[in-house]
């Protein structure tokens, strides 16, 4: 303890001396409310950037993250790329339509075809297909069985997939994927740096 005191020693004596002219500064009218706002601000701010560097190594810190789009960033169309920054949790997620619903899904290049979960495939309107057997899922959880379905139409911004198989399944829990069956769809995609870039044959406009 003594050393790590040593060692911040003027950086604590600094915290203590601006702590004591802030509390100064607070007793004047009119300079007091100004001071106030900016404590106020600088507060919000720290809040913000820990959130957003605490929600890669915490879950708690990650779901507060994602309720206000801290450290996600948004996806963006330009020109005929669409581009998705990597969120505080390292991982690449997209804001995805499947027919009327619309859902946030990570990409996981990983993954050979895309999952989705019970719940999204009940209020998508998906029915199974009739197949024989159900399909075997490799999982980080081991082996689960799935079903299959198709979805009509799936679209991330300007990208578009039509008839896009998929395995539906309670194992999933609230998590789906989109997985390298949409990805293989693309003109190409690519990571540069901490945004991933997907390219369509046919954008799409975003307003129809």
């Amino acid at each position: 303890m003594a050393s790590y005191l040593s060692a911040h020693a003027t950086l604590i004596l600094l915290v203590a001396v601006g702590v004591i002219v802030i509390a100064m500064l607070q007793r004047v009218p009119i300079v007091g409310r100004f001071v106030s706002l900016a404590v106020m601000a600088a507060s919000i701010i720290f809040i913000v950037l820990l959130i957003g560097q605490r929600a890669a190594f915490d879950p708690v810190f990650r779901r507060i993250a994602d309720t206000f789009h801290i450290g996600s960033g948004e996806q963006q169309a330009v020109g005929k790329e669409l581009r998705v920054p990597m969120a505080g949790d390292g991982h690449f997620w997209v804001r995805v339509k499947i027919g009327k619903i619309e859902r946030r899904m990570l990409v996981d290049s990983g993954a050979t075809v895309t999952a989705i979960s019970n719940d999204t495939a009940e209020e998508a309107g998906l029915v199974p297909d009739n197949a024989p057997f159900p399909m075997v899922v490799r999982t980080a959880n081991g082996a689960v069985n799935a079903q299959t379905a198709t979805i009509p139409e799936v679209r991330i911004g300007n990208v578009v997939a039509r008839e896009l198989p998929v395995v539906v399944s309670p194992a999933f829990g609230d998590m789906d994927v989109i997985g390298m069956n949409f990805l293989s769809r693309l003109k190409s995609w690519r990571v540069e740096g901490r945004t991933m870039v997907l390219v369509p044959h046919h954008p799409v406009d975003l307003a129809s």
